[in-house]
């Protein structure tokens, strides 16, 4: 049964049943709405572009200043360019729609991940058409780009699926302790949660034992605190999406009885 609240009728239509309780809704099967869809696809192609195109450049930015623990020379992953992004619409599915739906949301992005990284690994395996003289540049190229260690990938994987629960499960749980108030406290709060539990599995995972305890510090801080502050920059686009989708599907939800495990996909 679908467990988001329905917004006040408009005084042209009186109510003829009571409200229902915040976090129920009248109906007797699942809703079907405008914007969830696309809003999965968005998520996903977002998710997608950060795994394949952010892991293929190194960036660094020097500054006129130093950073504590950083100094002043910035560098980073371009893909940190589209993880922020993807955390606003988890704030945003699970504002809206609440935890069981962005829960959805999250195993089809895992699940086209995986169809990612495997199907990219047969294409790399294919023998090369001797035949073809680009064969001898574009090969490498899709050796580089598309085959990082099993290492990486898995790290990786790992650490986009219990962030981005960690993500949803506290942005979830502080809309019912602030009774849906102070939206900015919720997108910033869970986002750190979220990132913080991103870079402290990956990076470990992936880099221990081949950077420096030194390295691993620096990176892991200023890509959480760059992803967080991006979150914080943005708070005014998600407040807008936010409303309207509220108004547009006439929903707002409240996961007071939900079931918070991540090993479901029923609503």
């Amino acid at each position: 049964m679908d467990s988001g609240t329905t917004l006040p009728p408009t005084p042209s239509s009186p109510p003829t049943t009571p409200p229902p309780r915040p976090g129920k809704s009248l109906g007797a099967g699942p809703r079907s709405f405008r914007y969830y869809d696309l809003i999965m696809a968005a998520f996903v192609t977002v998710l997608l572009c950060s795994n394949m195109i952010g892991p293929g450049k190194s960036c660094s930015l020097e500054l006129p200043f130093e950073i504590p623990l950083i100094g002043a020379v910035l560098v980073f992953g371009a893909g940190n360019l589209f993880f922020p992004i993807s955390y606003i619409f988890g704030d945003v599915l699970t504002e809206v729609y609440g935890y069981a739906r962005t829960r959805r949301v999250i195993w089809a992005g895992f699940g086209a991940m995986l169809f990612y990284v495997g199907m990219s690994q047969v294409v790399i395996r294919m023998p090369p058409n001797p035949g073809e003289p680009y064969n001898e540049v574009i090969q490498p190229a899709l050796e580089t780009v598309f085959g990082p260690g099993w290492r990486i990938v898995g790290a990786s994987m790992l650490a986009f699926w219990a962030g981005d629960f960690a993500n949803s499960f506290v942005m979830a749980k502080m809309k019912v302790w602030t009774s849906g108030r102070h939206l900015w406290t919720r997108t910033i709060g869970s986002t750190a949660v979220g990132q913080g539990v991103d870079s402290a599995i990956f990076y470990p995972l992936a880099f221990g034992g081949v950077w420096t305890t030194e390295t691993m510090i620096k990176v892991v801080l200023f890509n959480w605190a760059f992803k967080v502050a991006v979150e914080a920059l943005l708070t005014p686009v998600t407040y807008l999406v936010c409303g309207f989708l509220k108004r547009a599907e006439n929903v707002d939800h409240y996961d007071r009885d939900t079931n918070f495990t991540p090993f479901r996909l029923k609503v």
